[in-house]
């Protein structure tokens, strides 16, 4: 009746788990609770759990990110405190093999799947229909539906903790060590089922997104006319359209070699092993540039806005971008280069990870060169900016290292390879992601984010990150192995004590992060954003109020450059008003999201334990579900132009007030609208 699931699912041994799901479960009754004191059940189902609005759904991913980073963060720092503590001269540490395994498994899955993939993808919902000009994404339902996928599936991994555990065959799930013989418990399926159904969510918001940007974009908005976060997101959708689809397959073939006896990747009966490492690093190198690329596109963004300039090099920046998701796809063998290929292979290979580098270095010397002589507004952006042009470099130039075959067998699987790998991600995806979140946060809530906590932040993530990691090179250097829970060799300890150390200052940047969210959430009211463009931005989601309305765009606008809002503001067309508003349709809020990944959550923990009948019930679920919103006319709703004319009225009674008609009308070409003088009129010394 209930497969493999018995009570000892529920027994844990480790003090340290029933502590945290003392807290999980704890937190989970505090937030029940306090919702239902302040009576905001109602208010959260219609305004946030069945809306198909892209903008709070965007708000909701980055939520949801946040929540994983402390998760991720939390199990970062075990692994750190047990290896400085064999350094200390502890003999065993605190955590038991099995433990240790778990938390390098669940740091790895959780950093990547829903930590920074929600968070790019919530950016992106906020960002990309405003700076294209559309009222929404091509699928407002399917961008509902993307996300709550995305919840359920962290809802698996987040149950493991509770009933029964997580995988310890490390994030990439090698096999044989996650085939049935080598972990029978159920912490494999987990993983497994976790990572389908958010690579499920994943691919749909893909397709979405790429529909959007090729069909939704305001008249006048040819390809090149695109902001580069506009290019950087349209190739990460491509990439993942076309990448997601093989762990998807890679996946239920390790399912089928678990649960029903089959030998896709088993050692014997005809399976492959190399075919399993093959077919996830398909999808693996591709979703690190995933990862990347959407952080690229912001940094072209606030370079622009806060050196007051045009991005240098639009056109090479752009074909840079598409050499990077075209190349990502030819550079997978570089991850196993000491597992058989021959010397041929792995060469062509090694070049090819080494031609990659090329496209980055052009993105790199275009920001610099839209730095030079540009007139610097050293806002917190361009802190994470500068941060990462330096961080980044020094991890792409390991990963050149790394891209020679024989300097990989030295350091495959050391920690010099941890090092590498975090010294891409942190920097690349986020720093960017950080900035993205300060710049657009006036955005979505209205007001400013503050300044100093944030400064704060920066110097926490940045010196941590250095303190944390280069340790780590030194580490691989000396020929320590990574996921090791204990060791013998005492050069190695101090290292590992200046490593920790190092992740107590990053941890100190993420307290100052939720300081800064929390100070400026008390002191809105000082720091409101009453004109929409905050930054003297150049892109239109800036034409919008903060934050956007329902509809975005009473009229849609028409685009002449590719810096639209700006070109708006020197033709003195930025803020018009047509003669007359019309109804604006919209699509109607609906639950059968929530419904959908409800039922596949319920599919995931039954197969997780064999309980088929109840694996069975949910699939059924989904399939009615879906049937149901077939068959039923939505037709959407519609706003009427009265109320559109009456929003619209008292924003521009707003904008009026706050001066800022005055202000545009100084702007004569591209330069600084924030002072009103153009570029070509400033003195070298104002350079």
């Amino acid at each position: 009746m209930l497969g493999k699931l018995s009570l000892d699912a529920f027994m844990h041994d480790s003090l340290i788990i029933i502590f945290a799901n003392v807290i999980m479960i704890g937190s989970g009754l505090a937030l029940a609770a306090a919702i239902t004191y302040y009576g905001k059940w109602g208010y959260l189902y219609r305004e946030w759990l069945t809306t198909v609005d892209h903008k709070k759904i965007g708000i909701m991913y980055i939520i949801f990110a946040f929540i994983w980073l402390l998760r991720g963060l939390i199990d970062a720092s075990m692994v750190r405190a047990q290896q400085a503590a064999i350094g200390a001269g502890a003999e065993e540490g605190f955590l038991h093999a099995s433990h240790f395994a778990e938390l390098f498994t669940g740091h790895g899955t959780m950093m990547i799947f829903f930590m920074a993939m929600p968070f790019l993808i919530g950016l992106m919902n906020i960002v990309i229909p405003t700076q294209i000009g559309a009222r929404d994404v091509a699928f407002p339902f399917l961008n509902s539906l993307s996300f709550w996928l995305t919840a359920a599936a962290g809802g698996l991994v987040m149950i493991s903790l509770l009933i029964g555990q997580f995988s310890t065959a490390g994030w990439t799930g090698y096999p044989p060590y996650s085939a049935l013989p080598y972990s029978p418990s159920a912490g494999v399926d987990y993983w497994i089922w976790a990572l389908q159904i958010s690579g499920i969510s994943t691919t749909l918001t893909g397709v979405n997104f790429l529909v959007t940007i090729m069909k939704k974009r305001a008249p006048g908005m040819t390809l090149m006319r695109m902001p580069m976060f506009i290019w950087t997101s349209l190739c990460t959708n491509i990439l993942m359209v076309l990448s997601f689809p093989a762990l998807t397959v890679v996946l239920a073939l390790l399912a089928l070699d678990r649960s029903f006896g089959f030998h896709f990747f088993t050692g014997d009966m005809g399976g492959d092993q190399m075919m399993y490492i093959n077919m996830f690093w398909i999808w693996g190198h591709p979703e690190v540039y995933i990862l990347v690329l959407p952080a690229f596109g912001i940094f072209s963004e606030i370079t622009a806005t806060y050196c007051n300039k045009r991005l240098f090099g639009y056109t090479s920046m752009v074909w840079a971008t598409m050499a990077i998701a075209f190349l990502s796809f030819t550079v997978w063998v570089h991850h196993f280069f000491t597992m058989g290929q021959d010397s041929t292979r792995n060469a062509a290979f090694g070049i090819a990870t080494m031609i990659i580098a090329i496209p980055t270095g052009v993105k790199i010397y275009d920001w610099m060169w839209t730095m030079f002589r540009g007139r610097i507004e050293f806002k917190l952006p361009m802190l994470w900016l500068i941060g990462f042009l330096i961080t980044f470099t020094m991890g792409g130039m390991s990963g050149v290292l790394l891209a020679i075959p024989g300097a990989d067998f030295k350091m495959h699987n050391s920690l010099f390879l941890v090092a590498h790998f975090h010294n891409v991600l942190v920097p690349g995806t986020m720093f960017g992601l950080m900035a993205g979140f300060y710049y657009w946060f006036p955005k979505s809530f209205g007001f400013t984010l503050n300044e100093k906590w944030g400064r704060h932040s920066f110097w926490g993530w940045l010196i941590g990150f250095y303190v944390a990691f280069v340790p780590l090179y030194m580490l691989g250097i000396m020929g320590m192995p990574r996921r090791m829970v204990t060791y013998d060799n005492p050069a190695w300890g101090p290292w590992l004590i200046v490593a920790a150390i190092g992740l107590l200052i990053v941890l100190y940047g993420v307290f100052a992060m939720f300081m800064q969210i929390y100070v400026s959430i008390r002191d809105r009211d000082q720091n409101r954003d009453v004109t929409g463009d905050p930054w003297g931005g150049r892109t239109l989601e800036w034409a919008t109020s903060s934050p956007p309305p329902e509809y975005n765009f009473a009229v849609i606008p028409t685009v002449a450059d590719r810096d639209p809002f700006l070109d708006m503001k020197i033709r003195g067309t930025a803020y018009e008003r047509p003669e007359k508003y019309e109804d604006i349709h919209m699509p109607n809020s609906t639950p059968d999201g929530v419904i959908i990944a409800g039922f596949a959550f319920i599919f995931g923990f039954g197969f997780v334990w064999s309980i088929w009948w109840l694996a069975a019930l949910a699939a059924l679920g989904m399939v009615v579900t879906v049937i149901v919103r077939g068959c039923r006319d939505d037709h959407g709703f519609h706003i009427p132009a009265e109320e559109v004319k009456r929003i619209e009225d008292a924003r521009y009674e707003q904008l009026k007030a706050s001066g800022v008609f005055e202000r545009i009308k100084h702007i004569k070409d591209f330069g600084d609208d924030r002072t009103g003088v153009p570029a070509n009129k400033m003195s070298n010394a104002n350079l």
